[in-house]
């Protein structure tokens, strides 16, 4: 039986003079003010929709709010640096003046615009590429020196879903990521999230692979995001709309696995999640 992260060492990142720990599951709340993204794109008209999303999303349990202004859906229109970040610098000053004390994430593979979100107050860098899609990225949160969520990914957003193919899926995808991390280190950075990519890169027995040897990766806390993907319709034949059940399935085999952070859109399912999850472990 493998052992949990917290009951070797308990895990705490700092950011900002927040302390980010792992003791217990966290909550990752998606909030895209993307027009394309594959389940929200244009769900909101202004920063006040965009502000009320928010708190809602922290009263129902979510520990960090991950921002995301280019969409990462399979052949996902490229969005330039200069576009995502005038997309970001429109609601991100608000949102850390109006939730000081909430983690912030800021979902982006270049590296100008994780410095530019850290220079107004980010607390996380969540990166799809890996470091794969900016060089500069692993240089930058060495030195922000904020916690980085390294994903897995087999090609770009535009190429990934085109036949995807491994010969062992989870022993190359956790030697790519160790790799990455030794890079990491090297640059005496050590604040690392692991994050196996489902759906990007993946068939759907790929991202089933990942799911039920999730242990394999958990040097480091591990983020789990498959939040009404196709992974989940692919199966049971639902849709992003309808495929919140299927969510919390995979969600409640995701914990029982391992992951230390979910990344959802719906905050209270995935609460209740971890809570009879946590429940269950302790009795």
């Amino acid at each position: 039986m493998m052992t949990k992260n917290s009951e070797i060492n308990p895990i705490e990142y700092t950011c900002n003079g927040k302390s980010l720990t792992f003791i217990k599951p966290l909550l990752m709340a998606i909030v895209n003010i993307t027009p394309d993204s594959f389940y929200d794109g244009g769900k909101y008209s202004d920063i006040k929709d965009v502000l009320r999303d928010i708190a809602e999303k922290i009263e129902q349990g979510a520990d960090i709010i991950d921002i995301g202004a280019a969409s990462s859906r399979p052949n996902a229109k490229i969005v330039s640096e200069d576009e995502e970040w005038q997309r970001l610098e429109v609601y991100l000053p608000e949102i850390r003046k109006t939730f000081p004390d909430t983690f912030i994430s800021i979902d982006t593979v270049n590296s100008g615009v994780a410095k530019k979100s850290a220079d107004i107050g980010a607390d996380i860098i969540n990166d799809i590429s890996g470091g794969n899609m900016d060089k500069k990225m692993f240089e930058t949160v060495a030195a922000l020196n904020l916690p980085y969520i390294l994903m897995h990914m087999q090609g770009t957003p535009q190429t990934m879903q085109q036949n995807p193919s491994y010969t062992d899926v989870v022993l190359e995808i956790k030697n790519e990521l160790t790799k990455k991390i030794k890079k990491l280190h090297d640059l005496n950075f050590k604040k690392i999230i692991v994050d196996v990519g489902f759906g990007f890169g993946k068939t759907q027995t790929h991202n089933y692979k990942l799911l039920k040897n999730l242990k394999e990766f958990n040097q480091h806390p591990i983020l789990a995001g498959f939040s009404r993907k196709s992974m989940i319709n692919a199966v049971i034949g639902t849709n992003p709309v309808t495929s919140l059940n299927g969510t919390t399935v995979l969600n409640t085999i995701a914990l029982l696995n391992g992951a230390s952070i979910l990344r959802v859109h719906d905050v209270t399912e995935a609460k209740q999640a971890i809570n009879l999850v946590e429940f269950y472990k302790n009795v």
